[in-house]
């Protein structure tokens, strides 16, 4: 049976998990604390990080750029980087975007600092680095909205992997409730036609141990 070992509140983990279910693939979910690596997890990936997924053959693969190049690649029916070559290059730049510059200047500073800096070791949240996430993701929602003006999804006409990198990062962030949705309304009706789809069901499901969501969490009106 295929098994993605993730993190709840890992915005790589749930992209694999929405892809999978976009590609309606099915598999069984194990959670990894990345503050106390197993050595059984160890031995599937050195970092002791997830996502890994744990193919139908046994095969493991880690880490989620190798993961979705390989979900594409191996279960191609239902593509999500695009059909042509100028559209898939325009989906991996958003991809990049939202994995890299999102996540350095938005995720780590409000989820890692809230959520796992303590679970880590390394002392409580800065208060300074949650600010300027918070101040941070105002650029991005605005840049969602610039490319919903534009286009009927994030990379183009259809939906992909774009909008699931987009969302599975900003989902995090509003399990904690730090998503200004009400300055962004363009940005938030693109995320309930996200929301809405039966791939973010089981997403919108999570009950984190401690973690209490906001109440707009499970909310599709929201």
């Amino acid at each position: 049976m295929r098994k993605l070992y993730h993190y709840w509140l890992c915005p790589f983990s749930r992209k694999i998990r929405l892809l999978l279910a976009e590609k309606k693939l099915s598999f069984t979910l194990e959670v990894i604390k990345p503050w106390d690596p197993q050595p059984s997890l160890l031995q599937l990936n050195p970092e002791g990080l997830p996502p890994i997924l744990t193919d139908d053959d046994g095969k493991s693969i880690c880490n989620a750029y190798p993961i979705t190049e390989y979900l594409e690649e191996v279960y191609h029916e239902q593509p999500s980087l695009g059909k042509t070559s100028l559209e898939r290059a325009e989906v991996r730049r958003l991809i990049a975007w939202f994995d890299e510059k999102f996540n350095s200047e938005v995720t780590h500073n409000l989820v890692f600092e809230k959520v796992l800096r303590r679970k880590m070791g390394q002392g409580g949240p800065d208060s300074a680095t949650i600010r300027i996430g918070n101040a941070n993701i105002h650029d991005h929602l605005e840049y969602i909205s610039w490319l919903c003006d534009r286009r009927n999804w994030l990379g183009g006409e259809e939906f992909s992997l774009a909008d699931i990198s987009a969302a599975a990062h900003l989902s995090c962030i509003d399990y904690l409730g730090d998503v200004p949705w009400n300055k962004h309304p363009v940005a938030k009706l693109w995320y309930s036609r996200v929301k809405s789809r039966p791939s973010f069901r089981d997403i919108l499901a999570d009950s984190i141990p401690g973690i209490t969501p906001s109440p707009e969490y499970t909310d599709l009106d929201f």
